[in-house]
């Protein structure tokens, strides 16, 4: 058992906690911290944007990390989703066990 993390911003932090529930219903994650209030400055089809976002931090187990980005990308409002996840290189056992209660 390992952990892994999953990073996504949402246009607000409803929709971020919609798809936090979601994924906390379907048992792909344990937790979701949101950052409600997050400004992202970026770069989409050539043009600058500059917007309000809620930002999501995902705590999953690692065996489940491809399922549930995959399973976040299919419910995510954006058209094109940015959604990181990786597996971590440490944990506590603590929070290793606490994750593997998922699977």
């Amino acid at each position: 058992m390992s952990a892994a993390l999953i990073w996504s911003p949402f246009e607000s932090e409803d929709t971020a906690a919609a798809a936090a529930s979601q994924l906390l219903d379907e048992r792909l994650i344990v937790c979701a911290n949101l950052f409600p209030g997050m400004r992202s400055l970026y770069q989409w089809r050539g043009e600058r944007g500059d917007a309000r976002e809620c930002g999501a931090l995902f705590k999953t187990d690692a065996r489940l990390l491809d399922k549930a980005v995959a399973r976040l990308a299919a419910i995510h409002p954006y058209e094109t989703p940015a959604i990181a996840g990786w597996r971590a290189d440490a944990a506590a056992p603590a929070s290793v066990a606490w994750l593997g209660e998922l699977v």
